[in-house]
């Protein structure tokens, strides 16, 4: 069977309509408010999206909890930190390696990341309470390892039932007093979406962690760079990369990340923010606090990281370092535009859907539009509306009981160790030549007109979508891999990246040009057939139609 040839172009107004036309009246009017049409330019405002709100009940989303969030996505990569999950041994699975997160164990060859620590809370234990095994876990991990921290994430059980995971760590954290001790109210119903996981992961870690480090680190150009997470090897090319030009990597959060990494933070010049859902919180408090200004980079793509590399330059403002970058990319430039030379013609005009995460969506489009390809549609699992429309809508977001569950932590500038990177003048100078600081567009901008923009995309309209329109490739997590594979889509997934990467920077580029040029002209997907496709099955209809 071969796929369906693409019939007369569909308005996305029908889209939408077709969308919506199987939800419930009440249902239809509350998703509506999350499917847009993009309508934005240069000249024009972006159109509002509903955003980090509540899944509807029954709809089954693409999106993890908080927990997956907190310990999968933002401490998972640290890797001489011990995370212990205290709950039953189901949410423990989480806390082992899921996202391919690459580490290298360095000089003192600590790696505790291929570990799964759990205290597996049994019936006893909810009904009489965990913290004595708590106890019982975090001691044994102590003996076995010493490590420098040991982090506890609380799951769903731990919340309903009250054990304070808080009173725990700072108990053993005083017993052990080598050992620093803490804790995450990361439940996994906290929140809407992983993305409040993140937020009480970066909150503990600002607490707990940064500026413990008091020694300066060495380095002329020092940055840290925030939402990478080294995915299939990611951030192995970006060091790469950044060490050739002659930058400092003081911290990555939290790719390859170590507990002095995390610790030494405060002693950058220049924060460098790649997924900016996940980790904007610390920027901003790292510029409060100690007074390190942040500005958006994207290492995905050639050109977005040729672009990344020379805004840090015009940062530093230092013609020697401008020059270093500009003879960096240069060298690195032929072998990318080689690669984009010999695949672009059989992949020039193929169609992608991007949902995937909180920015990356954003930043893969970049990479495809390198093929010349076009994203006919894309949205994030846990974004919020400034992740869209860009951060000049935060103002006006409305903060709901949800994330009034997340603590916000009151930062001040530190008597001891704030000091502006740049003065007043410098800033504006450097803002007036284009480089802007505290500033993200959002992903609505850079697609295009017509677009379809989606939010807490579901399974239902994932299928639907490829119904109508037909992309050439799907690109999203592993829950829809295999239902989109299916209906004789190639499909690339972009959480982990399945066994492929590393993608960012140049040779990660390469990578990537040739995985998609594969995907998309294979013939195997035209032949794939569903199970449904060759047996008869069961139909029904929803009791409101």
């Amino acid at each position: 069977m071969s796929i369906k040839p693409k019939m007369v172009q569909w308005d996305p107004t029908d889209i939408k309509k077709e969308l919506l036309k199987k939800y419930p009246p009440k249902v239809a009017r509350k998703r509506a408010k999350q499917i847009m049409i993009n309508e934005a330019t240069e000249c024009e405002a972006p159109p509002e999206i509903v955003a980090n709100v509540r899944t509807i009940p029954g709809i089954i989303t693409m999106r993890g909890c908080t927990y997956a969030g907190c310990k999968g996505v933002i401490m998972g990569p640290t890797r001489d930190i011990v995370n212990i999950t205290h709950g039953p041994i189901g949410c423990g699975f989480y806390s082992w390696l899921t996202r391919r997160n690459q580490t290298d164990p360095g000089v003192d060859g600590e790696n505790y990341i291929p570990y799964c620590f759990s205290t597996d809370m049994q019936d006893q234990d909810i009904i009489f309470g965990g913290e004595k095994k708590l106890e019982a876990a975090i001691q044994e991990a102590y003996d076995l390892f010493h490590p420098k921290a040991i982090c506890i994430f609380s799951t769903c059980p731990v919340g309903l039932i009250g054990d304070d995971v808080h009173a725990v760590s700072r108990k053993m954290k005083e017993k052990f007093g080598d050992c620093n001790v803490f804790g995450f109210s990361c439940e996994g119903y906290k929140g809407v979406s992983q993305s409040a996981g993140h937020h009480i992961a970066n909150n503990q870690v600002f607490t707990h962690l940064v500026g413990e480090n008091k020694e300066p680190k060495e380095g002329k150009y020092k940055i840290n760079l925030l939402g990478e997470y080294n995915i299939g090897g990611d951030g192995f090319e970006i060091d790469r990369i950044l060490k050739k030009c002659g930058i400092t990597n003081i911290a990555t959060f939290s790719g390859n990340s170590t507990y002095d990494q995390f610790a030494s933070a405060q002693h950058a010049d220049l924060s460098c923010v790649m997924c900016h859902r996940s980790i904007n919180y610390v920027a901003d408090m790292l510029e409060t606090k100690y007074g390190i200004p942040w500005i958006k980079v994207n290492f995905i793509g050639a050109k977005s990281t040729a672009k990344s590399l020379r805004k840090i330059a015009e940062y530093f403002n230092d013609p020697e370092l401008v020059k270093k970058v500009n003879d960096v990319i240069a060298e690195e430039m032929p072998e990318v535009e080689a690669a984009i030379e010999d695949i672009k013609e059989r992949t020039a005009g193929k169609t992608a859907m991007l949902f995937v995460g909180g920015s990356r969506a954003h930043h893969y489009n970049d990479l495809f539009a390198e093929l010349g390809m076009k994203t006919i549609s894309a949205g994030y699992e846990f974004g919020h509306r400034d992740d869209y429309e860009g951060r000049q809508v935060i103002p006006n977001i409305k903060v709901d009981a949800d994330s009034r569950n997340i603590e916000e932590l009151e930062i001040t500038p530190s008597p001891d160790e704030f000091k502006a990177r740049k003065t007043p003048a410098e800033l504006k100078a450097l803002e007036d030549a284009g480089l802007k600081f505290r500033h993200y567009d959002g992903l609505n901008p850079d697609l295009d007109k017509g677009s379809i923009i989606i939010d807490d995309l579901n399974q239902y309209e994932a299928e639907k979508l490829v119904e109508l329109l037909k992309p050439d490739l799907f690109c999203a997590g592993i829950k829809e891999k295999f239902s989109i594979q299916k209906l004789g889509i190639p499909m690339k997934q972009l959480h982990s990246y399945d066994s492929g990467g590393p993608y960012a920077g140049f040779k990660g580029a390469i990578n990537f040009y040739q995985e998609i040029d594969r995907l998309v002209n294979s013939k195997v997907w035209s032949y794939m057939k569903a199970p449904w496709q060759e047996n008869p099955e069961l139909t029904a209809t929803f009791v409101w139609e």
